[in-house]
């Protein structure tokens, strides 16, 4: 196994730039970049010929994806981004007057607005913090159809407890559904021992792989459960033969595919989880976990406050600080000037590094503010 260090150069960005934002859009990776240039040449030379090689990258793609949580490939979608993920799950499923989904306030909106759309049918959402005890989402889960959180939020950085909430929710039979976006390719992922029903991330961020593609997963049984709410000409089973009109869903995650995929997104996808898994997520955890420490304490030195208290079991790659009087827009403006590259979410500064960034690196962004 390569040493972690070796990865770095699969980052040519580094060259010029610390590269703090990968909450946001992360830097491909030089195997995604490779991938989707391959694609893109060979398309622009042949066309469709080589067909039978693309149909051969979804079905690694899912492969791959299915490695990282612990699933099969039959369990994986391959849709848009994660909006469209959670969509699926939210608007596909025969939800009744009286039902109740239990969400939380600190979640990005894609994580919410699905769910409060919901509203409009009598579906009622039980509020709740993602620092709540154990014991007071058991309480709001029980009677619930639905939990819907963050692997990581946002903002804050603050990693739920997946497996504890997982239990909690086949506990009361509640559907479990996880936004992975900001956790996964960093911190190990396990559908299975999580007891996790459905997860959505698109590859854009901890991933390194391209925008406009991402991953659902849909458990077996919750296929069932959840009719697709776009409809086209690949959802079906027959989508092959072109002469048919028989509209019997696929039997597997596929189902809500509804037409062409984005074929070159694919391609990077397919490659950028390939090298996170080849670098090993229980390596890169703990290394994106001590950047981000090392940023939360030296910027508390400095006298900013910081918007959520780490610890080794809910600390993640992101770390979030400001202080009265300084605008977070101008300074990470300031920053960007000096080729560092950060965020300003909601009134705070973001930072966000992933595990081939230096500790040398951080010690100079932080410097310069």
């Amino acid at each position: 196994m390569k040493d972690l260090a070796e990865y770095r150069k699969e980052f040519p960005i580094t060259e010029k730039l610390i590269y703090l934002n990968h909450a946001a859009v992360a830097p491909l990776s030089r195997p995604a970049a490779d991938a989707m240039k391959w694609l893109a040449d060979d398309s622009w030379r042949n066309g469709a010929y080589h067909y039978d090689q693309w149909l051969a990258a979804y079905e690694g793609l899912r492969a791959a994806a299915a490695r990282m949580v612990n699933a099969t490939p039959e369990e994986i979608a391959l849709l848009k981004n994660t909006s469209e993920g959670i969509a699926v799950v939210a608007l596909g499923l025969d939800w009744k007057p009286g039902d109740t989904i239990v969400a939380f306030n600190e979640e990005f909106p894609s994580n919410q607005y699905p769910w409060r759309k919901l509203e409009s049918r009598g579906v009622n959402i039980k509020w709740l913090s993602v620092m709540d005890p154990l014991d007071k989402i058991d309480q709001a889960v029980r009677g619930a159809r639905l939990l819907a959180v963050s692997f990581v939020q946002f903002l804050t950085g603050y990693r739920a407890n997946l497996a504890a909430l997982g239990e909690i929710c086949k506990r009361h039979g509640a559907i479990f559904f996880v936004d992975a976006i900001q956790g996964l390719g960093v911190f190990p992922l396990d559908v299975q021992t999580m007891k996790i029903d459905a997860l959505a991330a698109d590859g854009h961020k901890w991933l390194c792989g391209p925008e406009g593609c991402a991953v659902l997963y849909i458990s077996r049984e919750l296929q069932d459960r959840v009719e697709p709410v776009e409809f086209g000409w690949m959802n079906v089973s027959t989508a092959a033969d072109y002469a048919s009109r028989e509209m019997k869903l696929r039997n597997d995650a596929a189902r809500y595919e509804c037409g062409t995929l984005n074929t070159i997104g694919c391609y990077g996808l397919r490659a950028a989880i390939e090298m996170i898994l080849e670098a090993g997520v229980e390596r890169i955890g703990p290394a994106v976990q001590a950047l981000a420490d090392r940023i939360d304490a030296s910027v508390r030195r400095k006298g900013y406050e910081v918007a959520c208290e780490r610890t080794p079991l809910t600390g993640a790659g992101i770390v979030s600080f400001r202080r009265p009087g300084q605008d977070p827009v101008s300074m990470v403006e300031k920053l960007k000037d000096r080729g560092i590259c950060a965020a300003s979410r909601a009134g705070w500064v973001r930072m966000a590094p992933h595990f081939y960034i230096s500790a040398e690196e951080i010690d100079r962004a932080v410097n310069c503010l």
